[in-house]
């Protein structure tokens, strides 16, 4: 059985699908419809060489993964899903894929979701880092002792959790370097900060969360064409108003990634392929099974 992985932010590039634009029809129809909705050319942010601290801002950002995912799998000849699954932002590139919504439908959302957060991170000075090298349990109660001495807005939590002895943490940005020291100083092989400007995935995008509400329920959701392990459990869903719930829920609970992929082999997934370039998920991927010699990744 194969699983198609969709990621989220930090796997934008530069010339991001300038070169499906100028192969394929679709593609060139499909930028061309984007630019279209926004009201503006994105295509002009995406395929440009000297775009990339531009590519970096959340209301771009989200909008350029959005349409390179889709468009990418509208290229494939053989996209023939058994199950899906989406890091983040990610989840809404799987379900428009996956016909849970339409492409246009699914652009507005992306771009009204973007907007909202931006608004979030310019009032809130938030971070996101990768913790590598220590159990899940020590990095959830550094947060927890951290947060707990703190009033309001300067919070940390775990956002992400990735793979092996690997988890993202989110919070307000001073809190952020104050806890990525200390569990340095406990044992961490390696601290990385993503390369974004927001606490995401955590209670500090609980405004981000009402208005996303308000937008989701308004949009007709379909009958998948195949099961999404969704962020929020783990599991995979089929059920249009679960996957509504869902997908509300998780702009301020972690992505469950590696949950989500041991599900997937658990159920038969055989072959992982990654619709981006960077390829970060298979990395996550190949940490996950790299015990498994009978699964594949592409």
């Amino acid at each position: 059985m194969k699983a198609y992985l969709f990621p989220g932010q930090g796997s934008q590039f530069i010339g991001m699908g300038s070169d499906l634009y100028k192969k394929y029809f679709i593609a060139k129809k499909l930028f061309q419809l984007s630019n279209d909705i926004l009201g503006f050319k994105i295509t002009d942010i995406m395929f440009s060489k000297h775009s990339m601290n531009i590519l970096k801002e959340t209301q771009y950002t989200q909008l350029s993964i959005y349409i390179y995912s889709f468009i990418k799998i509208k290229t494939l000849s053989n996209f023939y899903p058994d199950m899906v699954s989406g890091h983040s932002l990610g989840e809404f590139s799987a379900l428009a894929a996956i016909n849970a919504f339409s492409f246009e439908e699914g652009l507005i959302l992306v771009k009204k979701r973007a907007q909202i957060m931006q608004k979030i991170c310019e009032r809130i000075s938030g971070g996101m880092a990768v913790i590598l090298g220590l159990e899940d349990e020590l990095v959830e109660r550094v947060c927890y002792q951290q947060t707990r001495s703190t009033n309001g807005d300067r919070i940390v939590v775990p956002s992400n959790y990735n793979a092996h002895k690997q988890i993202v943490i989110s919070g307000e940005y001073q809190t952020l370097k104050k806890v990525c020291h200390i569990l340095y100083q406990i044992g961490a092989k390696k601290i990385l900060y993503l390369p974004v400007h927001g606490a995401f995935h955590s209670p500090i995008m609980e405004p981000a969360k009402k208005a996303l509400e308000k937008l989701i329920k308004n949009i007709h959701f379909h009958p998948p064409i195949c099961p999404i392990y969704q962020n929020i459990h783990g599991k995979p869903v089929i059920n249009c108003i679960e996957i509504k719930k869902n997908l509300i829920e998780q702009t301020t609970s972690p992505v469950k990634w590696k949950q989500s992929i041991k599900n997937m082999m658990i159920d038969g997934a055989t072959l992982f392929e990654e619709i981006s370039q960077k390829k970060f998920l298979i990395k996550m991927v190949k940490n996950i099974i790299n015990h498994y010699d009978h699964i594949n990744v592409k």
